[in-house]
């Protein structure tokens, strides 16, 4: 995504790019989504690029007085905004002491209007969050929504994929959590894997629901550039993924499987219990505001678009020159558009036509005709109540049907 850099503003803009103040309607009335980026591991993980480092006591108290005044200087600059979620993210938050953790709770509170009970998520990994007192503590604090990375339960996939964790603590880290009182827990799974076969995935999802998580995330592998997982799957590499028929198989039966416990499949990779969608990862998919603070993460907030700088001695430079540095590029109309049709046909609400005839003047179904009648007489799409949907099909193949319907003229 190509960025403009505001290397030559002759003032300190009160917001990226500007010289004043946004509105503050501009983090709409049911409030701001807050993200918080932990860039902070025991180790890589063998598929991971985002960006994070291996934890040590000092870079740690450095990153935590740059976020703590990163969240002072945002809930000033915005006029100490309503939040309508808080989201740990990483990186391993859980490898946060809890007394960092109630710092940063204690900032948010004091900079942001936080009202009691919203949803408030933290990652956690079974390696570094596996005691009852520690889930505790950060039901205490005022985490409600917990996402453990379990990725799978299989020992051998853990050490493929180089998790820190074994399938055992795995199941001890989501027994401890309940035990703790935490009546909202998220399981993330990766499917897809080398060596992996349908039933082998469909096995462990039964092993799953048998624990009742309230929400499952389920990814596919995917090669990122420049991982140990790329490069052992790439050619001369000693690992090989299933083939594309099989992993589609895997894809549509584990879904109809999920759904067959009760689990509604409400976007491309996540299923929930009735109540407990995740309000946040909805929010980005509805296109709400969401500011993100800590090295590497990424805000939007109206049209405006930019990007925390990733290495700490970069951020250091960005927080205490009061937020002036970082990436930012201005949305146009059709970026918009792209995105509410990308984000849209992802869940399984799917792209409401009025919207899209509102904001172009032109009926999508006629505009695409052909296409979508193709697409219809495939089975990987459904029009009802004024929404276009993917089918389980078309969900396998989103990528490819978005960048035809975003995109094609």
């Amino acid at each position: 995504m190509g960025r403009i850099h505001d290397k030559n503003t002759p003032v300190r803009p009160a917001f990226p790019g500007t010289g004043r103040a946004p509105a503050r309607s501009a983090t709409g009335n049911k409030g701001l989504l807050l993200y918080i980026h932990v860039p902070f591991c025991r180790s890589r993980c063998h598929y991971c690029s985002f960006h994070s480092q291996t934890f040590d006591q000092t870079t740690f108290a450095w990153y935590l007085s740059l976020l703590l005044k990163e969240i002072e200087l945002w809930g000033r600059r915005l006029q100490r905004p309503l939040l309508r979620t808080i989201y740990f993210g990483g990186g391993t938050p859980s490898i946060i002491p809890l007394a960092g953790l109630d710092r940063i709770m204690e900032a948010l509170n004091k900079a942001f209007i936080v009202n009691p009970g919203i949803e408030t998520t933290i990652e956690a990994n079974p390696d570094s969050a596996h005691d009852v007192s520690y889930f505790r503590g950060l039901l205490n604090m005022g985490f409600n929504r917990l996402s453990l990375g379990v990725q799978s339960l299989k020992d051998e996939d853990l050490q493929m994929m180089g998790r820190p964790h074994s399938a055992g603590m795995a199941h001890q880290s989501f027994d401890q959590a309940r035990r703790a009182g935490f009546g909202n827990i998220g399981l993330d799974l990766i499917w897809g894997l080398a060596g992996q076969k349908l039933k082998a995935w469909l096995d462990q999802l039964k092993v799953v629901s048998d624990m009742r998580p309230e929400h499952i995330s389920a990814y596919n592998l995917t090669l990122e550039e420049g991982t140990v997982m790329a490069r052992r799957c790439g050619p001369g590499g000693d690992l090989i993924l299933p083939p594309e028929q099989e992993q589609g198989r895997m894809f549509v039966y584990g879904a109809e499987f999920l759904e067959s416990m009760g689990y509604l499949h409400y976007e491309v990779s996540n299923f929930a219990r009735m109540g407990f969608m995740s309000v946040h990862n909805s929010g980005y998919w509805d296109g709400s505001d969401y500011l993100g603070l800590g090295p590497s993460a990424v805000s939007t907030l109206g049209r405006r678009r930019f990007t925390v700088p990733r290495y700490m001695d970069e951020y250091d430079a960005y927080v205490r020159g009061e937020l002036v540095g970082n990436d930012f590029e201005e949305l146009t109309d059709d970026a918009l558009l792209t995105e509410l049709v990308m984000l849209s046909l992802r869940t399984s609400k799917g792209l409401d036509l009025k919207e899209y005839r509102k904001r172009t003047g032109f009926d999508l179904v006629k505009k695409q005709e052909q296409l979508i009648s193709t697409l219809h007489r495939e089975n990987l799409v459904r029009i009802s109540g004024g929404r276009l949907r993917l089918t389980k099909n078309g969900m396998l193949v989103s990528n490819s049907i978005i960048n035809r319907l975003a995109f094609d003229d």
